[in-house]
């Protein structure tokens, strides 16, 4: 297995006062020819949202927004006319296709909201605009890694329009799981938050890891909460 991490403190950083956003990939106004993504996986914004703050109406096309919320509420709302509030434990994914637009803001007027934005390059351009949310009780994710977004909605997970298996996993102090790649496969480990141990290294919140072949083995150090991307390369 080879494996190359990506540590928090190197990642790209902004912040506006009302977000405080670290990019571990090229985005905005952080630009690093060395870090456009991983295969098909093209961003992963950490964001921190002030209370009331948040992302106007703006713009997106061909491209698979994935939001996965650590803690407080994300209101969404877009021009197909959903709206709702996405909290931890809900996976939501909009497929922006030929054209959509959307507004993110915190749900909250007093406290901060906490959520990683994640881009994945879609199988086609020129997709019908869609969007998916579905939650996950932490029940199903502890001590495990459990598949929560696919190319095939498997599983109950939501559909991803790419080759991408994508888990979620919460490992206590203690807890440990592992996870096979299949050959021609890679994988990108996402701490979330709290520190876990990869083989023999330590991973703490906001490290990535890019792995090509082999066995992932993952061991909680202190109630890590993880998301792996088991991809074709």
């Amino acid at each position: 297995m080879t494996t190359i991490i990506r540590r928090a403190e190197d990642r790209g950083h902004v912040d506006f006062g009302w977000l405080n956003s670290h990019h571990s990939f090229s985005f905005g106004h952080y630009f690093d020819p060395n870090h456009m993504g991983f295969g098909p996986l093209r961003v992963i914004n950490d964001d921190r949202v002030a209370p009331a703050g948040g992302f106007p109406t703006h713009p997106h096309r061909d491209m698979e927004i994935i939001s996965y919320v650590l803690e407080g509420g994300l209101e969404h709302r877009d021009s197909l006319g959903t709206g709702s509030v996405i909290r931890p434990g809900d996976v939501q994914r909009m497929t922006a296709g030929t054209g959509i637009r959307h507004s993110e803001f915190n749900a909250s007027r007093t406290d901060p909201v906490h959520f990683l934005q994640i881009w994945i390059i879609p199988e086609a351009e020129g997709l019908a605009p869609g969007y998916e949310q579905k939650t996950f009780a932490e029940a199903e994710k502890t001590g495990r890694l459990r598949l929560v977004g696919s190319r095939t909605g498997r599983e109950g997970s939501i559909t991803i329009h790419r080759d991408v298996d994508l888990y979620a996993g919460l490992l206590p102090e203690g807890t440990t799981t592992s996870h096979d790649l299949a050959a021609g496969r890679i994988a990108w480990i996402q701490v979330a938050r709290g520190t876990v141990k990869l083989g023999d290294e330590v991973l703490k919140e906001g490290d990535g890891a890019a792995i090509a072949g082999g066995r992932i083995d993952l061991a909680g150090l202190d109630g890590a909460e993880v998301l792996v991307f088991d991809m074709a390369a």
